[in-house]
C-alpha cells in the first residue's frame, strides 16, 4: 500500500501572496466594505474642552443629547482631559514607555464616559467597554437609543513607540470606530466654532479666519495649532466610509442638534473616502 500525501488548497485571490504588497491585494481589498451600522450617528465629546468645564458645559450637552434620542441612535464617545495630562507628566517623569501612557490616559476618558452615562441613565443610556462596543453594540442599540463609551482606541501597550506621548488619542479612536462601523456620520464636540487658519488664542489671533470647509489633505499642510489630534489627519486620508466629519462648538446650545440634522454649523472636514 502506498501512502500519498494530499495537500488541500482553498482557492483564494490572496493565495501565495505576502498580504503586504498593496498592488497584489488591491483587487480584493479595494472593494468597498459593507456598512455594519449605517443608521448610527457617532458623537465625540471633548474631555478637556467640555467635560473638564463641569456642570456649566456638561449639563446643557446632556439636555441636548436627551432631546436628540427620539431622532437618532447614538454612540457617544468621550475623550480625556486635564487628568490625563497630569498622568502624562508623572509617567514621563518616571520614564514610562509610550505603551504604558496610552492605557493611563484611556482610563480618564472612560471616567468621563461614566459621568456622562450616569447623567443620561434615566433615559436608558449606559456606559459600555470597548469589547462590548465591538461585539454587542447592535444589541444595546436595539434596547436603547444611545450608549456611551471611551473614545480612546485600544492600542494601549501596542501603541506606536515613535513618540513619547501616545499619538492615537480620542479623536483618532472616534474616527476609526465610526469608519469601521460604516456610521452615518461623526461629529466632534469641542469648545471652538471650528478650525481657524491661525490659532485664535495666539498673539495674532485677532485676525484668525474660520475655515468653514477644509480637507484632511489641506490640514496636513497646516502648521498652526489644531483643535483635533494631528494623527487624525493621517487616519482620515485612509477612510473607507466616512466622507466628512463636522467639528462644532458644544458650548453653544443647538449646534450639535443642527449638525446631526445635516446643517453646516461648524467646520466640515472632507476625508479620503469617496462615495459609491
Amino acid at each position: 500500500m502506498t501512502d500519498t500525501n494530499h495537500i488541500k488548497h482553498v482557492a483564494s485571490p490572496l493565495a501565495r501572496q505576502t498580504l503586504l504588497d498593496s498592488n497584489l491585494t488591491r483587487p480584493v481589498a479595494g472593494k468597498k466594505p459593507i456598512r455594519i451600522l449605517p443608521w448610527l450617528q457617532v458623537v465625540k465629546i471633548g474631555g478637556r474642552s467640555i467635560m473638564d468645564r463641569g456642570a456649566e458645559a456638561i449639563l446643557p450637552i446632556v439636555s441636548e443629547l436627551r432631546a436628540l434620542l427620539p431622532e437618532h441612535r447614538l454612540l457617544i464617545l468621550t475623550g480625556a482631559g486635564i487628568r490625563a495630562r497630569h498622568l502624562y507628566s508623572v509617567a514621563l517623569d518616571l520614564g514610562l514607555p509610550v505603551g504604558s501612557l496610552a492605557p493611563l490616559a484611556a482610563s480618564e476618558a472612560g471616567q468621563n464616559g461614566h459621568i456622562l452615562a450616569t447623567l443620561l441613565a434615566p433615559d436608558g443610556v449606559s456606559y459600555i467597554d470597548k469589547p462590548t462596543v465591538v461585539n454587542q453594540l447592535a444589541l444595546h442599540l436595539t434596547a436603547t437609543r444611545a450608549v456611551v463609551a471611551s473614545a480612546f482606541p485600544p492600542y494601549h501597550n501596542h501603541e506606536f513607540p515613535g513618540a513619547r506621548l501616545p499619538p492615537h488619542r480620542a479623536d483618532v479612536g472616534a474616527f476609526l470606530l465610526a469608519d469601521a462601523l460604516g456610521a452615518a456620520g461623526l461629529t466632534f464636540v469641542e469648545d471652538v466654532d471650528g478650525i481657524y487658519d491661525v490659532d485664535p488664542n495666539a498673539p495674532a489671533g485677532d485676525s484668525a479666519i474660520l475655515m468653514h470647509d477644509t480637507s484632511a489633505a489641506e490640514l496636513a499642510k497646516h502648521d498652526g495649532t489644531l483643535p483635533i489630534d494631528r494623527a487624525l489627519i493621517e487616519v482620515m486620508g485612509n477612510a473607507r466610509h466616512i466622507e466628512k466629519v463636522q467639528l462644532v462648538n458644544g458650548l453653544k446650545p443647538g449646534k450639535l442638534t443642527a449638525a446631526l440634522r445635516g446643517q453646516h454649523v461648524g467646520t466640515i472636514i472632507k476625508t479620503g473616502a469617496t462615495a459609491t
